[in-house]
C-alpha cells in the first residue's frame, strides 16, 4: 500500500531532476515545493530565484506565491522583475538556469498553452497568460514541466503557442534563433515523459507504482513511445519526512 500522495510523489520525483549547482527559476505551488525539497534533500548547493526579484532565498518556510514575503527572506539579493531575467538571461548564469512550468496544453513536442482554450480572438477559456514563462521556455538552460496527466492537455495541437518546447522537432530551437536548452521531463501525476534525442518527440520514461502504460496513453490525446518505460521508484522515508516536516509541515501545498 502507498504511503504517500501522488502530489508528494511529484514534487520528489521533479526534486530528483534538480543538481547541486543548478539555479532554479520557479513558480507558485507545486514548483515551489519541488524546489525547496531539492535543496533539503538531494542539491543543497543548487540556488532558487523568483520572477519577483529575490535571488538565493533562503526559504525556512514554503511560500504561497512569487509575491509571498516568504520569498526575501535571507535572499542574496531583493531585486527585481529586472534582476530575475537578468540572471535567467545572463551568458553564464543562464547555462545552469532550470525552468519549472505548467500549463493548460501540452503538444508532443513539449510545447505549451498557458493562454486560452478555443480561438485566440474568441475563446472558451482564456487564462493568464505566459507571464514569464515564455522567456523562461526560450531561454533557459533546460525546462521541467509539471502537469495533471488528462486528455484534454496532452493535445496533438496546441490551441495557442504560448510558451516553446522543442517546437517542430530536431532544429526546431536552433531555426528560431533560441538559445535555450528546451524541456527535459514532463513531470505528472501518473508518470515522467521525456525527449527523445533525435525526434525531439514526447515518450514514456516511467510509470508510477500501480499504474500501466496503457493507464498513461489512455489518458493522452496522441500516441507515445511506451517501449523504454520503466517503474518510478517511490519517496524513499527519508524524502517524505524532510519534504512533510521540513519543507511543507503546515501542509500548504502538499494539503
Amino acid at each position: 500500500m502507498q504511503d504517500y500522495t501522488l502530489k508528494e510523489m511529484m514534487a520528489v520525483v521533479a526534486a530528483r531532476e534538480i543538481q547541486n549547482g543548478d539555479i532554479i527559476f520557479c513558480g507558485t505551488g507545486i514548483s515551489m515545493l519541488a524546489a525547496m525539497a531539492a535543496k533539503n534533500i538531494s542539491a543543497p548547493d543548487c540556488v532558487i530565484f523568483f520572477e519577483t526579484g529575490a535571488i538565493d532565498s533562503l526559504l525556512e518556510e514554503v511560500p504561497l506565491a512569487v509575491g509571498d514575503s516568504r520569498v526575501m527572506y535571507h535572499t542574496a539579493v531583493n531585486g527585481g522583475l529586472a534582476d530575475a531575467f537578468g540572471t535567467m538571461q545572463n551568458r553564464f548564469t543562464g547555462k545552469r538556469v532550470v525552468g519549472i512550468l505548467g500549463a493548460a496544453q501540452i503538444d508532443c513536442y513539449g510545447n505549451l498553452n498557458s493562454t486560452c482554450l478555443g480561438g485566440y480572438d474568441k475563446p472558451a477559456v482564456r487564462f493568464s497568460g505566459s507571464g514569464g514563462a515564455n522567456d523562461v521556455a526560450s531561454f533557459v538552460s533546460r525546462t521541467i514541466i509539471f502537469m495533471k496527466h488528462e486528455k484534454r492537455k496532452f493535445v496533438k495541437q496546441l490551441d495557442y503557442l504560448t510558451s516553446p518546447g522543442w517546437l517542430d522537432g530536431p532544429d526546431g530551437r536552433q531555426e528560431a534563433g533560441l538559445t535555450g536548452g528546451g524541456p527535459s521531463a514532463v513531470i505528472t501525476d501518473m508518470a515522467v515523459m521525456r525527449f527523445d534525442p533525435d525526434t525531439r518527440q514526447m515518450f514514456l520514461a516511467e510509470c508510477y507504482p500501480g499504474i500501466s502504460a496503457d493507464d498513461v496513453q489512455e489518458n493522452m490525446g496522441f500516441r507515445v513511445d511506451c517501449s523504454r518505460a520503466a517503474e518510478t521508484q517511490p519517496p524513499s522515508a527519508r524524502e517524505l519526512h524532510i519534504l512533510r516536516n521540513r519543507c511543507d509541515p503546515q501542509r500548504l501545498i502538499l494539503g
